[in-house]
């Protein structure tokens, strides 16, 4: 019986595929497993393989034309079939078809996925030495034991196929191997092997959340770099008469705080039928424990010293880390920062952690080049990046925001007054 060829899906975006040779003609007598044609789809260029036995009766589509997937491409049956009642058959059914693809066309695409090999996987004959050849051709030079770098290809662009295999000279194939260094490798022994986890809830948590945020909220981010010099002064001062140690991480809380009172619109949240200013700032600072990420809350931080920041983030850090945070704990936050300076990073961008409208990234400081009164000298400077959701922030408040954050760490005494 007749097999109508149809063209397959070669690829998960492929609509139509343009065909650049065809490696058979009208009559040919044909196997399964043979290279009826090579096809362009929107990926790459792959061989088109027979899944049929007899004689090819029929192409419908030439070379260089181009032809949509599903559609009728070549007949193959036994000579004096009768091909316009095929051809007229098909297009009768061809809207089924598309519906409810027939087992032959499920078996020619499942056949294509696994055969057809695309010229970005299998090299080029290029300088770098590596071989362009067919899944055919291939297959055949490992039964023989040929090296395919001693055959000549007459397929595209010197591609070689399967008659390029069956005709090459095994005595001159053998010469060229021969002359050839031989180089042997160590066999390497190794055993591949994995872990799975089940998800923590937690982690669920995390996720839902955080991916609700990304594709939610329409992200934007703004950068800043911080002079630290007097910051860094600063510090070393007030920890020479604080109860406890003040850290960098306390003067970025402290300042955002500070800017967040003379900037509301950040300190805010969307609501979908409305936007809430909060009065009150409630900053969120990200810590990282065993199976995750937790955000415990500084409560009306603006209010509160550094000395009585340093002590409180202190004591929620370790009570996250030896879960005993209580939901109060962990709840109201009205803007987040989160802080892997500490771990070697530079810079970096933070998913908004709602239903805050900004996360501060922050950095570490690092000692560059900067130029002050005209002269290059060491200078030590932070990176902030700040992630905006532009439904309540606009990039304009950002950067206000961001400037007003910059004047207060470049200058710590501001936040004494």
């Amino acid at each position: 019986m007749a097999e109508v060829i149809r063209m397959p899906r070669m690829s998960d975006t492929m609509t139509e595929g343009t065909f650049v040779e065809w490696h058979k003609k009208v009559g040919d007598t044909v196997k399964i497993g043979d290279i009826l044609a090579e096809v362009e789809t929107d990926k790459a260029t792959m061989e088109l393989e027979n899944y049929a036995k007899g004689t090819l009766l029929y192409i419908g589509v030439e070379k260089g034309q181009s032809a949509k997937v599903d559609q009728v491409i070549a007949i193959v049956g036994k000579e004096g079939d009768d091909v316009q009642a095929l051809l007229a058959s098909a297009g009768t059914v061809a809207k089924a078809e598309e519906k409810a693809p027939s087992t032959e066309t499920k078996q020619a695409e499942a056949t294509i996925e696994v055969a057809a090999t695309t010229q970005d996987q299998s090299a080029s004959n290029t300088e770098d030495g590596r071989i362009k050849a067919s899944p055919l051709a291939k297959k055949i030079a490992k039964e023989k034991g040929l090296d395919l770098h001693a055959i000549s290809g007459s397929g595209p662009e010197g591609r070689i196929i399967k008659k390029d295999v069956e005709q090459a000279n095994p005595i001159a194939v053998e010469q060229t191997e021969s002359a050839k260094p031989q180089i042997n490798f160590a066999p390497v022994a190794g055993v591949e092997s994995y872990e799975e986890v089940p998800v923590s809830q937690m982690r669920k948590v995390i996720a839902q959340r955080l991916s609700q945020s990304k594709f939610t909220s329409p992200h934007f981010y703004l950068s800043i770099s911080v002079d630290m010099d007097k910051a860094m002064a600063a510090r070393t001062s007030m920890n020479a008469v604080s109860p406890v140690k003040i850290s960098f991480n306390d003067l970025v809380v402290k300042a955002s705080a500070m800017a967040l009172r003379r900037h509301p619109q950040v300190n805010a949240s969307w609501l979908g039928d409305k936007i809430r200013f909060n009065h009150h700032i409630h900053i969120g600072v990200a810590v990282a424990i065993n199976d995750g990420l937790v955000v415990p809350v500084l409560r009306f931080a603006d209010q509160k010293s550094l000395a009585q920041l340093s002590a409180e983030t202190g004591d929620l850090a370790e009570r996250a880390k030896s879960r005993k945070l209580q939901p109060q704990d962990w709840e109201g936050n009205t803007f987040t920062i989160s802080n892997l300076g500490m771990m070697g990073i530079e810079e970096f961008t933070a998913i908004i952690n709602p239903p805050d409208a900004c996360i501060l990234a922050v950095g570490g400081i690092n000692q560059v080049p900067v130029v002050k009164n005209g002269q290059v000298v060491p200078g030590n400077v932070m990176k902030l990046t700040m992630s905006c959701d532009h439904r309540v922030v606009d990039g304009a408040v950002g950067a206000q925001f961001l400037k007003t954050l910059k004047e207060y760490l470049e200058d710590p005494v501001r936040m004494l007054i």
